[in-house]
């Protein structure tokens, strides 16, 4: 009877081994379903992405208003005859540029003063 006991304690155990631990097994299993949905979620901003380009070419295709709103938008363009206002927040006083640091200006030696020569060096004795 103990043989019998243990012989289906084993046979349990080696069933139970694939469903758990194997190739097949509930975590595998529970791993690949969060994969999935991760690969759908991205998918569906790639999906998005496609839809919001397809409908921009279509619109640079067919007319001319995408071309101009992005002419003036990114480039800063304006039309012919066509008068430009940029409003500044008042709410900021304009910064004044930052003192810059000068090196004093050597002073230009006279024409008589060039003119001079040189004293001769002394000779010293100790």
């Amino acid at each position: 009877m103990r043989l019998l006991t243990l012989f289906l304690v084993i046979l349990i155990a080696a069933l139970q081994y694939p469903l758990w631990l194997g190739k097949g097994s509930w975590m595998r299993v529970w791993d690949l379903n969060h994969q999935i949905e991760q690969q759908k979620t991205a998918n569906d901003k790639l999906k998005a992405r496609n839809n919001s380009l397809d409908a921009e070419v279509r619109d640079l295709k067919q007319g001319y208003a995408a071309i101009e709103e992005r002419a003036r938008s990114e480039l800063g363009m304006v039309k012919q005859d066509e008068v430009f206002y940029q409003v500044v927040d008042g709410g900021t006083p304009p910064v004044a540029p930052a003192p810059q640091k000068t090196e004093p200006v050597k002073p230009v030696p006279n024409k008589t003063e060039a003119a001079k020569p040189a004293a001769a060096p002394t000779p010293h004795k100790p």
